[in-house]
């Protein structure tokens, strides 16, 4: 009798130890599963940050923030009036000179999009629109499809190229 008794505790065990180890993996896949998911949708959230950083510096008027946030490279392009403008420096000077009229943007965050390319490479798509207007005239409004691409650096995601697209106004 006692050897049925402890052969019945023993499989009792046994089918507990097997449910404790099942338990255990499928609450360690559920939390690497969260941890995977967290970590894809950052870069995201990440991006859509530096952007309205980007947007709020623009419209304070704030060179050092802006210069802040674009890549330090002359690969850097910004195509403003159909003119390429190579490079953060040169991007600087002519920030300057239109913070000096009337210069404001005003994206439609509901149609923001962001794309990742690569690990490292997104880009961002919004409907914008433009107030523009050089010093002392009246400021005019223009929408634009605004494409910008990111890259990641190790000072954080920083504008790579900013390429607005006239759009006509609805």
């Amino acid at each position: 009798m006692n050897i049925q008794a402890n052969s019945r505790t023993s499989q009792v065990e046994l089918r507990r130890s097997r449910v404790g180890k099942r338990l255990i993996a499928c609450v360690t896949l559920v939390l690497i599963s969260l941890m995977i998911t967290f970590a894809v949708a950052a870069p995201d959230d990440e991006v859509r940050t530096t952007f309205e950083r980007f947007v709020v510096a623009q419209n304070a008027h704030d060179i050092k923030a802006v210069e802040s946030l674009l890549l330090g490279s002359p690969d850097f392009l910004w195509i403003t009036r159909g003119t390429p403008v190579w490079g953060p420096d040169a991007a600087i000077k002519r920030f300057a000179a239109l913070y000096e009229g009337t210069w404001r943007l005003d994206p439609e965050p509901s149609s923001l999009r962001i794309s990742m390319i690569s690990d490292g490479v997104a880009q961002v798509y919004v409907p914008i629109m433009f107030t523009i207007g050089a010093p002392g005239q009246a400021a005019q409004q223009t929408r634009f499809l605004m494409n910008q691409i990111l890259v990641k650096t190790q000072s954080g995601w920083r504008v790579s190229s900013i390429l607005p697209i006239p759009a006509p106004a609805q």
